[in-house]
């Protein structure tokens, strides 16, 4: 089992997202963009690297764990 390929995805989803964001920016500029994007995205994007972060050395901690279980 490995972790490599969900914190791959997980990264890929969050660019998207960011990427889908900036494009909505440019049509939705009001208060309310300003508030969900102050609300749930800038939380969002730093956590999410710091979970890839933690997922890739977690998923380096099973990997030695199972290599010394064999």
């Amino acid at each position: 089992m490995s972790l490599r390929p969900s914190a791959t995805r997980l990264s890929a989803v969050t660019r998207d997202l960011a990427t889908q964001w900036s494009e909505t920016k440019y049509y939705w500029r009001d208060l309310k963009s300003r508030e969900f994007e102050k609300k749930y995205l800038e939380e969002l994007f730093p956590a999410v690297d710091r979970t890839v972060a933690l997922m890739e050395q977690l998923d380096k901690l099973l990997g030695k764990i199972k290599n010394e279980c064999e």
